[in-house]
């Protein structure tokens, strides 16, 4: 049995070998289907996965249908072997940079690329184990390989080399992710191009590499390819990278990148792309000009797009659109006996949000209200999302931009890590920390960091939010000395500052003026 994803999983070595014998073992036999089912899920990537070990872990008969890769793009393209790589690229940089801190570097050091990737496999491989076939067989799932298809309202049908099955069940969960989009560039399919699905097989550090987009992906493979030392350029076509991102954040990751020497390109329109020889050539209109761009590879990271495609949504009465599956807060489809999670349906395109989601479908699914344990709502949910170049930047909560098109005034305290003692004796003084708070209150709506280890800092603030803390709250918690998040205490406290104000001030000259 050969999976459909089993291409994306190369070179065919003892690492990769281990990982399918895992998430798409070539022996694996479908069980028998039940003849009902309280749960079937389509799906195994995170979202699936929590959906389908949860239900089962509290009694619910449940089916789990996968067509390529246990684990879903997190565990074989996504999270893990990414953060395998930017592990890598970071000691490689942090060795280049050692003189800073008084370590003399050979003349003639120089990394080896393949061990790097072959590091990340093996790291890749021993992870498996969690997400496996074997794993959640042992859970009590059934677990069928193939594709999945909804035949009716009630009925999956699964085919595949494996044989097939007509699952029924009671509910249902859609758990089928997302995948690279590719943008419609004449020529550029033909001539190749990497997306997350296949650049982890690289063996070869590719010369010149040209990416497309500059968003969390674009830009956290470019960092780590230019410091591996790829000639990279990147290719977006707004005015500056992560343009989700508040400006002045983004523009401090620009900063780190172009220093380990990635090429920025804006307001590039990509009119085609062709072959010369073993080149790549991207034609483009930037700053006004036609302008060419020669690469030995060209890697896309433009977003993704949910997979709704073969599903048999309109037979099982399932609303969708290119955006994906449609969804009300409760995670419920138009047929209310189907709903859906993770990527497929959801703007917040995360491995954490799509477990934060797995844990609300189950609740209402499984203990529908009024005889459950009542609803559990999506609008409650405070997502974080990090972009792990280094720095990393953080967020989470409203923007500014986005808090002035929701009509809610804020005040915004920012607190540079040069003021923070840490931070500077690390040399990472090149960073910030930003609340932002309701104007009149001492309510925090948001916040970014961009830090070494915002991704690891952002969490404070998460909870702080989710729990209905006040900025207060931080002001009077006491953070160790020194720590680079002492930046976070440092911007509540410069709101607190704000209280200050001229009426108070000279009620506590009257108040002094009576002490004895």
């Amino acid at each position: 049995m050969t999976s459909p994803l089993s291409n994306f999983i190369q070179p065919d070595d003892e690492h990769n070998r281990a990982l399918l014998a895992r998430v798409h073992p070539s022996d694996w036999v479908n069980p028998e289907p039940a003849a009902s089912y309280n749960l079937v899920v389509l799906g195994a990537g995170t979202a699936g996965l929590v959906t389908a070990a949860v239900a089962a872990a509290l009694g619910a008969r449940v089916a789990l249908v996968e067509r390529a890769l246990m684990g879903g793009d997190c565990l074989n393209i996504g999270c893990v072997p990414s953060k395998g790589v930017l592990r890598a690229a970071r000691v490689w940089a942090a060795v280049r940079d050692a003189g800073r801190f008084g370590v003399n570097v050979a003349a003639d050091a120089r990394g080896d690329f393949g061990a790097a990737m072959a590091r990340m496999r093996r790291l890749r491989a021993e992870i498996s184990p969690n997400d496996s076939a074997q794993r959640f067989k042992e859970l009590g799932v059934d677990v069928f390989f193939g594709e999945g298809r909804f035949v009716d309202r009630r009925t999956i049908e699964v085919s595949g080399d494996v044989g097939g099955a007509r699952l029924r069940f009671a509910r249902a969960a859609i758990c089928t992710g997302a995948q690279a989009a590719i943008p419609p560039i004449p020529g550029l399919e033909a001539a190749g191009c990497l997306t997350n699905e296949t650049i982890f097989s690289l063996t070869e550090l590719p010369p010149r590499l040209a990416v497309i987009g500059a968003g969390p992906i674009g830009c956290e493979l470019a960092q780590a390819f230019a410091r591996f030392g790829s000639r990279v350029t990147v290719l977006e076509q707004a005015d500056r990278p992560l343009p989700r991102e508040e400006a002045d954040a983004a523009r401090l990751i620009q900063t780190h990148l172009e220093r380990d020497g990635v090429q920025f390109g804006y307001r590039a329109s990509i009119s085609k792309v062709d072959r010369r020889g073993n080149e790549k050539v991207l034609h483009f209109t930037a700053e006004g000009r036609m302008q060419e761009l020669a690469a030995d590879a060209i890697l896309i990271g433009a977003g993704r797009r949910p997979n709704v495609e073969g599903l048999g949504l309109e037979q099982a009465g399932v609303a969708f659109t290119t955006a994906g599956v449609t969804v009300n807060t409760l995670l419920q489809t138009s047929n209310p006996r189907i709903f859906a999670a993770g990527d497929v349906c959801s703007a917040e395109k995360f491995t954490h949000a799509a477990d934060a989601q797995a844990q609300i479908l189950i609740q209402n699914a499984l203990f529908p209200h009024p005889f459950g344990l009542g609803y559990a709502v999506t609008s409650l949910l405070v997502v974080p999302r990090c972009t792990y170049t280094e720095p990393e930047l953080a967020h989470v909560g409203l923007t500014e931009s986005e808090a002035q098109q929701q009509g809610i005034e804020i005040q915004s305290f920012t607190v540079p890590l040069s003021e923070v003692d840490r931070a500077r004796l690390d040399g990472e003084e090149e960073g910030l920390v930003r609340l932002h708070v309701k104007k009149g209150s001492d309510v925090i709506v948001g916040a970014v960091i961009v830090a070494s280890h915002a991704g690891e800092l952002i969490s404070q603030l998460s909870l702080a939010m989710r729990a209905g803390l006040r900025v207060g709250a931080i002001t009077n918690t006491i953070y160790p000395y020194p720590t680079q998040a002492e930046a976070i205490k440092k911007a509540a406290q410069a709101w607190r500052k704000t209280l200050l104000t001229e009426g108070a001030k000279k009620l506590l000259r009257a108040w002094f003026g009576f002490m004895k």
